[in-house]
C-alpha cells in the first residue's frame, strides 16, 4: 500500500503571508493538528504544528502577542516530504525515526496531501486484518 491510497488530499494550507492567527483558525475549523505552508507553485515550504504554536506561545508568554506574527517565524522550514508512491510502512518508520507528526506528500505537481502517523498505523493494521481475512477465506 502506498501513501497515495491513504493521504488526506483535501487539506487546508497556508501561504508565506499567513499569520499564527490564520493557522490557529484553520486548525480549529478543519480540526487538523498541523498545516503545510505552500509556495505560489503549490510546493511545501514549511510545516507548522500545534506544538510549534504552543512552544512559541510559551516563549513569548502570550498567544495574543504572537497572533499577528508570520507563520514562517515559528514553522519548520524546508520540511521533510515524501513521494506519493512511497510505501506506507516506509513512511511510518521514517516519521517515527525523525519524530515527525505530519508528513507532506508530493508528486510531480507539488503537494498532493499529508499523512499523520495515526493514518499510517491505521492503514497497516487494516491491511493486515484484510490479509488475515483473505487467508482465512482461502483456507476454508
Amino acid at each position: 500500500m502506498v501513501l497515495r491510497e491513504v493521504l488526506h488530499a483535501h487539506i487546508p494550507t497556508l501561504t508565506a503571508s499567513s499569520t499564527v492567527r490564520d493557522a490557529v483558525d484553520k486548525m480549529d475549523i478543519y480540526q487538523f493538528p498541523a498545516l503545510v505552508v505552500v509556495d505560489p507553485e503549490g510546493s511545501p515550504m514549511a510545516v507548522v504544528t500545534e506544538g510549534d504554536i504552543c512552544r512559541a506561545m510559551d516563549k513569548s508568554g502570550t498567544l495574543i502577542g504572537i497572533g499577528s506574527s508570520s507563520i514562517l517565524d515559528i514553522a519548520t522550514l524546508e520540511p521533510t516530504t515524501v513521494h506519493a508512491d512511497c510505501e506506507v510502512s516506509d513512511a511510518l518508520h521514517m516519521m517515527i525515526g525523525s519524530g515527525l507528526t505530519i508528513l507532506p506528500v508530493v508528486d510531480a505537481e507539488g503537494l498532493c496531501g499529508v499523512v499523520l502517523r495515526v493514518d499510517l498505523m491505521q492503514a497497516i493494521l487494516m491491511d493486515a486484518s484484510q490479509a488475515a481475512s483473505d487467508a482465512g477465506a482461502h483456507g476454508a
